[in-house]
């Protein structure tokens, strides 16, 4: 998996009894699945949970001895379907993916779970990105634990409430028979913390042990009638079992006064900006100590009825806090409260934002404001005057220029767009859709190549609408990911089947880098437990298309340009398919780095290629820059007064890729660019030819200089 090595982290899962676990979230909870007895662990990876996925696959050895069974999923899908051994054997299983997208692609299979039920306890650990760190749509995934009857705990974003969760989701889960989803936001992954371990505990029950002894019950198959059953069975047993073992094993917590007028009911992942806003107002120590009752819902449905009413005794004012939208929480709550004929004030989406991500500054003001109308006693000096309008924030929108995300130095992706927009130039423009992936940095400037993004592997299938014939053929975009999750059979052999008409783009850039440079089916390093090397074209030729052509350098822009033109032009009848294959620079960079440090050390002669602009040859037209987008490719002002416009400079983070020159070439535009090569360690002849070549120009550099005419000497 990837080129990043995670020794370090597997050392730390072999910690046990009395020892200290110290890093992030989401490793924690690796470990906390291993003290578990979990027997299988599979998922898809994606931001913010991929150092899970990353850590077990390389701690196969751990788990060999545990007998622990760990899947790459190809999937989200596939990763919920897996949990279908928890259905009739008694063995823990949990799986992990990005949320809510990965909920979405697996909601057949988790529907299917929620119907019939588990035996063994069952955990989805999702990655809740939900905000302004969240890479995409603002969705929650509430609507769905409710809808399937899923129950959902979101712990206290601190390492021991994290790790105690996955322990409680495992027994919450067989105590209702029923599977669970620990929500894990994007801040609870990567919070730093420390917490006490346990020795790893082997599952009672292997699946290699299963297998020897197969059990059946069709009473837990989703057909008619045992699918009537289920739903009974849902909210009849189930749920009021989950309630029991929420409130006999304190799931939920209470902090703060016993008695007061107000109180806070929260998401348990709100509990530390909660508590920041509360020692901002001088109402919370550093320790948490809050002079606010808060109710912290570390499970988040189903609610339990019983420890709201306790928690509402004696108070005439409720704030609740849950991020996002709609209000599910919320909206619960005041059921409750409205079927108990209470009068106590409820406050929520009415004092804080309906959506958007609740920042320390969004917090502090919603409570500022609760406190205001009902404690007005608990903030001394925190109340301004009648008419006294809050102090002026600065608009950073006016200072600090706009930086949306773009392809890395180097990436062999930009000049794929490069190409595209050249031969747009020349055949007009198309009706271009995106995918998920690295490549829809595409659809921002410089490039603005694709318009929409309908879901990972997606692609192709979002442009079946304009497959019917044009004047101009529709262009898709898929990655090489997204191919081999979903793209095959819903893009590529729905395209080969309606006989579309189309061009398909398929991005191959060897990994599924944009989830941190996770090895694919096609994948070209060898990996000691997965398949690799198993070729795009082949499984395209295997589902039925005709037109492939594979490009195995994609910085030779010209020949991108050709092929791009071939494709638009064809008489060809059928889906037209290009294979776009260069490495991901990153994870180059990654493997080739410390191998040429090593080198340089060792003293061995090493070569690194450096690109750079001629300012006396530039024209200033920026073109270059307009078809790369380089971060490495930036401006440069000159000391020559007769030369106002800056001119393109490459800065010291170029890895010579050559792209810039390439694409300069491609649209003749310029001569400017020029490499030069890095020589360490160089030879004896190589370090005279230096020298020469240095005195001779040095020579030449000082003989123009004296004949140079200077203003400043000149009499007046």
């Amino acid at each position: 998996m990837a080129e990043r090595s995670f020794k370090a982290e597997v050392a730390h899962l072999r910690k046990g009894q009395g020892d200290i676990f110290t890093g992030e979230g989401i490793l924690a909870i690796t470990k906390a699945l291993l003290e578990n007895g979990v027997g299988y662990v599979g998922g898809y990876q994606g931001a913010p949970i991929s150092h899970l996925m990353d850590v077990l696959a390389d701690a196969q050895e751990l788990l060999a001895e545990l007998g622990v069974r760990f899947e790459a999923n190809a999937s989200e899908a596939a990763a919920a379907a897996m949990l279908a051994a928890s259905v009739h054997y008694p063995i823990r299983g949990a799986v992990t993916f990005k949320g809510p997208v990965g909920v979405n692609v697996a909601s057949d299979a988790l529907a299917n779970l929620a119907s019939s039920g588990v035996t063994g306890g069952a955990l989805i650990i999702v990655g809740e990105d939900y905000g302004e760190g969240s890479s995409i749509m603002q969705e929650r995934s509430h609507a769905f634990a409710m809808k399937s009857q899923f129950w959902l705990l979101d712990p206290r974003p601190n390492l021991p409430s994290i790790t105690k969760a996955v322990g409680d989701g495992f027994a919450l889960s067989e105590a209702s028979n029923t599977p669970v989803m620990l929500m894990v936001r994007i801040r609870s992954c990567h919070v730093t913390g420390q917490f006490a371990t346990r020795d790893n505990r082997p599952p009672p029950l292997t699946v290699r042990d299963a297998l020897a002894q197969p059990r059946r019950d069709f009473a837990r198959v989703v057909l008619p009638p045992m699918s009537y059953a289920h739903e009974q069975d849902k909210v009849k047993t189930r749920w009021p079992a989950a309630q029991k073992f929420i409130a006999e094993h304190g799931l939920n917590e209470r902090f703060g006064p016993a008695e007061a007028p107000v109180g806070i009911v929260l998401q348990g992942g709100m509990y530390n900006g909660v508590i920041r806003a509360l020692q901002r107002l001088g109402l919370a120590d550093i320790d948490g100590a809050t002079q606010v009752p808060l109710y912290v819902l570390n499970v988040t449905y189903p609610l339990v009825p019983d420890e709201f009413e306790a928690f509402c005794a004696g108070k005439s004012a409720l704030l609740v806090i849950e991020e996002g939208q709609p209000e599910f929480i919320e909206q619960q709550l005041a059921a409750l409260l409205y079927r108990a004929n209470s009068t106590l004030a409820l406050h929520g989406k009415d004092l804080l934002p309906m959506a958007g991500e609740y920042t320390g500054q969004v917090m502090l003001d919603g409570i500022t404001g609760f406190l205001k109308a009902h404690a007005p006693d608990l903030l001394p000096g925190q109340v301004r005057a009648p008419n006294t309008p809050p102090p002026a924030l600065p608009d950073l929108g006016k200072t600090v220029p706009i930086r949306p995300p773009g392809f890395c130095t180097g990436c062999p992706e930009r000049p794929i767009f490069a190409a595209l927009k050249l031969v747009e130039q020349e055949l007009g423009q198309h009706q271009i859709t995106g995918d998920i992936g690295c490549h829809l940095f595409a659809t921002l400037p410089p490039f603005e190549i694709g318009g929409s993004t309908m879901g990972y592997g997606l692609g192709p299938a979002s442009n079946a609408a304009f497959d019917g014939g044009g004047a101009r053929r529709a262009i898709s975009i898929l990655g090489d990911g997204g191919f081999w999750h979903n793209g095959l059979s819903s893009s590529i052999g729905n395209a080969v089947f309606n006989r579309s008409d189309s061009v398909v783009v398929i991005v191959d850039n060897f990994y599924s880098a944009a989830t941190g440079g996770q090895d694919v089916l096609s994948s070209r390093a060898a990996n000691a437990t997965k398949a690799t090397n198993n070729p795009i074209s082949a499984a395209l030729k295997g589902v039925g298309v005709e037109w492939i052509r594979q490009i195995d350098r994609t910085y030779d822009v010209p020949q991108m340009v050709a092929v791009l033109r071939e494709a638009l032009t064809t008489d060809h009848a059928g889906p037209k398919v290009i294979v776009a294959a260069s490495e991901c620079m990153l994870n180059r960079q990654r493997r080739e780095r410390p191998l040429r440090a090593q080198a340089v050390q060792a003293g061995r002669r090493v070569e690194a290629p450096r690109f750079g602009v001629d300012a006396a040859i530039c024209t200033g037209d920026h073109a270059c820059i307009r078809l790369s987008g380089c971060p490495s490719l930036s401006l440069k002002r000159l000391d020559d007064p007769l030369r106002e416009d800056p001119v393109a400079h490459i800065d010291q983070s170029c890895v010579g890729c050559g792209n810039c020159g390439e694409v300069a070439d491609a649209a003749i535009l310029c001569p400017s660019f020029y490499r030069a090569d890095l020589v360490h360690n160089p030879g004896r002849f190589e370090r005279t030819r230096a020298a020469w070549r240095e005195s001779i120009i040095g020579w030449l550099q000082r003989r123009r200089a004296a004949r140079r005419l200077r203003f400043d000497e000149v009499a007046p």
